[in-house]
């Protein structure tokens, strides 16, 4: 169980540089399973001499801690880069597919090409936009470059979100980021949709609102 006294390494970096690797980006997904936002992914390039206290996976910090160390890991990559897919994307596209549109987006966006990259999980989602691509459960919490992403990527996405709340009052999206709460499901059965929602979300299903196409997740291909 990852534990946020336990801080993340850069013991798979440093193998990866040892075999001539000399670009690693730690790359990290957020935004998927919410019903309301953007997907976005995080990549980050980090120097191989310096490092910032306090990274850990995004979701072992709170908003504050978060925030407080958004500018410090920003100015400490080498290069780093967000990239996100619109809901209205996720809607057209599916989610497999968004979240590779946001990967490509997020490695376009550095101003190095990585010769490796090092995911969170188990699903290449980088497959055709980096050749080299590791794969490693518990990365973001266990790989210092992916913990960095994760941080860049969720501050960013936050920052969105608690925007889109100033217009959209009765959704409570400057706390819930858009993700499944009961007062998130109470607005929804009360008012509907917002522009920003993704509507074609089995979440629909229980909305009373007639003529939506429902994206199940079970039936979407990651490959």
């Amino acid at each position: 169980m990852p534990s946020k006294k336990v801080a993340p390494t850069r013991q798979l970096e440093h193998e990866l540089r040892s075999g001539g690797h000399e670009i690693i980006v730690g790359v990290d997904e957020v935004g998927r399973g919410a019903w309301a936002g953007p997907l976005m992914v995080g990549a980050a390039v980090l120097p191989s001499d310096k490092r910032v206290n306090g990274v850990r996976d995004s979701k072992l910090l709170t908003e504050i801690e978060r925030e407080r160390l958004f500018d410090r890991i920003a100015g400490w990559c080498v290069t780093w880069s967000v990239g996100a897919a619109t809901q209205a994307e996720c809607d057209e596209l599916g989610m497999a597919e968004a979240q590779r549109l946001a990967a490509r987006r997020a490695i376009a966006g550095l101003s190095v090409a990585p010769d490796t990259a090092i995911v969170d999980g188990t699903w290449n989602f980088l497959r055709g936009t980096v050749g080299d691509v590791h794969l490693k459960v518990k990365a973001d919490a266990r790989c210092l470059s992916v913990a960095a992403a994760s941080i860049l990527a969720k501050v960013t996405r936050d920052r969105v979100m608690r925007a889109e709340a100033e217009h959209y009052p009765a959704y409570a999206f400057e706390s819930n980021k858009g993700y499944p709460c009961s007062m998130h499901k109470a607005a929804l059965q009360a008012w509907g949709p917002t522009a920003i929602h993704r509507r074609t979300w089995v979440f629909m299903d229980h909305l009373p609102w007639p003529g939506l196409r429902v994206f199940r997740p079970e039936q979407a291909s990651l490959f």
